[in-house]
């Protein structure tokens, strides 16, 4: 029996369009009224008590992966003395962690269009349980980036079944507004990671650290065997062959409508990765910071994301979601080219550093929300699994592969730090205006 009990949105009948919806591009992703009004009564959309407990579980699942990536970011100088590895050779952990979120979220989202959400969900969890405690046991930096990688995958499921779940329930700026909820509780793993590690590391060594990891695992499974409901009833669950997914993932591809907000996603991801992978490097050997410092670095950068969504969630109803989009796009390429500003004109220390990365953080927040809103209310619902976990594929297969290069050429400076910001930043702005003019082409015709 669950804590909660979900019922999927209101759906139109099998005659009704399956397509991307024509409002979509033309008035910030609002369902489209015929859905609505054709939909029978008692698939209505859950109480306000429900939402918040819906909240709060997806909220949990979400923050798995990101507790996983940040817990850890204060011990990284100490994993690389342990381990009598390079700086560059721990930092791939950190890759090996992101790449398994990326492949993992291809394979999972088409298993739960097939399976339900519930039973891919439970299953990752439990190989993540099980990876993690075996990462505390590690004596050599290839078997912890390969442990990493698996948990990573594993991760993967929920990340992408919490969105699959959202686009199962609402849509337009409903989603909107969930995400916004559901980062802002989701935004505490980033947060608290890296201070709760901080302090974990006063108490033992680096292994304490994925041994309580793999505990909060434990405690998740349990909640979501007794609190999590299915959401894909089981009339509407695809089974498709590997050829026909496939050709799912091509017709996403080929609709700017998902590619357009997506690729936007990935590349200001890219931005915001360089910063996670980097800083614990750069402020340690470059402003002399301890790594309780660092955490709480992070801690408060990270608040600003918090606050970015909050802001993203009062501008709902007042402004359009392309616009929203671009405020956040353009405040994080102002934000980054301050940090180069003060590199250049040597005035960075730790607290102006600090203060140009809020920045940048608080217009991250208003970015992901109506970005992944965006790529994901053009689908159908029996698709959200896969358009889901392509999404989250790309955003963390090119954000985590560009962040890499900030440290190609040899030890990470903030020089080579801001560089790639900036790169990322710019591009995901160009992505975004030229998806803008594409989808305002496509929207009549779609008409």
């Amino acid at each position: 029996m669950t804590l909660l009990s979900v019922r999927p949105k209101r759906r139109a009948p099998t005659s009704a369009p399956t397509g991307v919806l024509d409002t979509a591009v033309r008035n910030g992703a609002v369902q489209d009224p015929a859905v609505l009004d054709t939909a029978p009564p008692d698939r209505a959309r859950p109480t306000r008590l429900r939402t918040l407990l819906l909240v709060l579980v997806l909220g949990v699942l979400s923050a798995l992966g990101p507790l996983a990536t940040d817990l850890y970011l204060p011990a990284l100088p100490q994993i690389s003395a342990d381990l009598g590895a390079s700086e560059a050779s721990v930092k791939l952990t950190l890759t090996s962690v992101m790449a398994g979120l990326a492949v993992g979220q291809l394979v999972i989202g088409p298993l739960s269009d097939r399976w339900g959400r519930r039973l891919p969900l439970l299953a990752g969890i439990g190989v993540f349980t099980a990876t993690t405690f075996a990462i505390a046991l590690v004596s050599g930096v290839e078997a912890f980036s390969a442990l990493r990688f698996l948990q990573g995958l594993s991760a993967a499921a929920g990340l992408v079944v919490s969105r699959a779940i959202v686009r199962d329930v609402f849509d337009g700026d409903a989603a909107a507004t969930f995400f916004s909820r559901l980062v802002l509780l989701a935004g505490l793993a980033p947060m608290l990671g890296p201070v709760l590690g901080g302090q974990l590391l006063l108490l033992g060594s680096w292994q304490l650290l994925f041994g309580v990891l793999g505990g909060a695992g434990l405690l998740t499974f349990a909640l979501v065997l007794f609190g999590l409901p299915e959401s894909l009833p089981a009339e509407e669950r695809r089974r498709v062959s590997p050829r026909a997914q496939l050709r799912v993932f091509g017709g996403l591809l080929r609709d700017v409508r998902f590619t357009g907000p997506t690729l936007t996603l990935a590349l200001s991801f890219g931005m915001s990765f360089t910063y996670i992978s980097t800083f614990s490097f750069v402020s340690q050997s470059g402003f002399g910071a301890s790594a309780q410092e660092f955490s709480l670095v992070f801690a408060v950068t990270t608040l600003g994301m918090i606050l970015g969504n909050q802001v993203n969630a009062f501008l709902i109803r007042r402004v359009e979601i392309h616009r929203r989009l671009m405020l956040g796009l353009g405040g994080s390429i102002l934000s980054v080219a301050a940090l180069a500003v003060l590199d250049t004109a040597g005035l960075a220390d730790l607290v102006t550093v600090t203060a140009a990365l809020f920045a940048m953080m608080v217009f991250t927040g208003l970015v992901s929300p109506n970005a992944t809103a965006l790529a994901l209310n053009g689908q159908p619902p029996r698709i959200a699994g896969s358009g889901s976990a392509l999404l989250g594929t790309l955003q963390f297969g090119i954000g985590s592969g560009l962040a890499a290069t900030a440290g190609m050429a040899g030890p990470v400076t903030l020089s080579s730090m801001t560089a790639v910001m900036l790169a990322t930043a710019v591009g995901a702005a160009v992505v975004f205006a030229g998806f803008s003019l594409r989808a305002r082409r496509v929207a009549p015709s779609a008409a």
